[in-house]
């Protein structure tokens, strides 16, 4: 099995505060993640002060307030990220944020050799950003929340049309008509993972509908994931089980910290237990060939049966029902050969117990 990519998802849960987003490099390194990831954000780009809060960030928070004025509390200037990109090499961690707009993923790109691209689920139905973001011709993460298949392949037309260096089309339907091709359709492939997704914090087990995984890779034919929102970890663990290759999963350094993702992600003694888990999953998935492990060719003998004596046999003596047995050890012939001795002749004295010979 390949090894599964571990995103610890820091988000914003730093609270806009750089020491504390240090903290949280640390804590995703120890944890022997494979990367840590952020968000890179303007708010004046993507919010509107008008937009309102989700529900779950009102329950969350505690607070009425604006989405913008929320979010916007939760802002690091976009120099700082380079600080941290810098601060992840030394603690030998892949550094990752999610720009949701284009002028920030260009800064990411250029000033923090981000190695991915991560696409989040709200911006799946955001054509130019798409567009835009294809044309940096990155491995590609995206993720899938509130999304139907009809969405998620619009967005994969727009991908592989901006990914294949075309000027940025006229309509949507320019990019379908691309993806119809076999350039369209391969063009991504070995470039991008899906991740199932259910936008809601924390999810209800319910609805994170692992089994959407096995519906996009049979869809779409790309590696899938999952980006899980649930609480625990036993989760992601059963999505490896299913062929998860990549997963994201938020942390904090403390759930009871003032903010919208907090209380749905993981504290650091938890996000230990989850990379171990994943590790001893993939380790357990083995190569799929039924045979002999390695561990357990010395039980052989232990716990497989031998023809015995049932009583003493006497040469010349006729093997039959009633003087054969199987029994341990399985050093002796095999009790598989049980039926081939009946009715044969005994070439020696056997006492009770002993294995047959011959």
């Amino acid at each position: 099995m390949e090894r599964t990519f571990i995103i610890a998802e820091a988000g914003v849960n730093h609270n806009g505060d750089m020491s504390l987003a240090k903290e949280l490099i640390d804590i995703a390194a120890e944890a022997k993640a494979d990367a840590v990831k952020f968000q890179t954000f303007t708010t004046e780009e993507i919010i509107s002060v008008y937009a309102p809060q989700a529900e779950y960030q009102k329950a969350n928070t505690g607070k009425e307030e604006s989405q913008f004025d929320m979010v916007k509390r939760l802002e690091l200037p976009r120099e700082h990220f380079k600080e941290l990109a810098d601060y992840a090499k030394t603690k030998n961690i892949l550094f990752m944020s999610t720009a949701f707009d284009l002028a920030n993923l260009e800064y990411l790109v250029k000033e923090c050799d981000i190695p991915y691209i991560k696409i989040p689920s709200g911006e799946i139905t955001n054509a130019p950003y798409l567009y835009g973001v294809a044309r940096f011709r990155l491995p590609l993460i995206l993720s899938t929340g509130m999304a139907n298949l009809h969405e998620i392949e619009q967005a994969l037309a727009i991908l592989s049309y901006g990914w294949s260096g075309r000027d940025e089309p006229s309509s949507l339907q320019e990019c379908l008509d691309y993806y119809e091709t076999e350039e369209g359709k391969n063009i991504l492939n070995g470039h991008i993972t899906i991740l199932q997704c259910t936008t809601e914090y924390p999810t209800p087990y319910e609805d994170v509908n692992l089994n959407a995984m096995r519906t996009i890779a049979d869809a779409f034919g790309h590696p899938v994931g999952l980006s899980d929102h649930s609480l625990g970890i036993h989760i992601p663990v059963a999505a490896v089980a299913m062929g998860a290759q990549v997963i994201e999963k938020h942390f904090t350094k403390d759930c009871s910290l003032p903010g919208p993702d907090h209380k749905a992600s993981l504290e650091p003694e938890e996000l230990i237990h989850l990379v171990k888990h994943i590790r001893d999953v993939e380790a357990a998935m083995g190569s799929g060939v039924k045979e002999a492990q390695a561990s357990e060719i010395k039980n052989i003998a232990i716990a497989r049966r031998s023809l015995t004596a049932a009583r003493d046999i006497q040469k010349g003596e006729t093997y039959s029902k009633d003087n054969l047995a199987c029994k341990r050890p399985g050093s002796g012939i095999s009790a598989m050969k049980y039926w081939d001795y009946v009715g044969e002749e005994c070439s020696q004295n056997i006492d009770i117990d002993q294995e047959i010979e011959s």
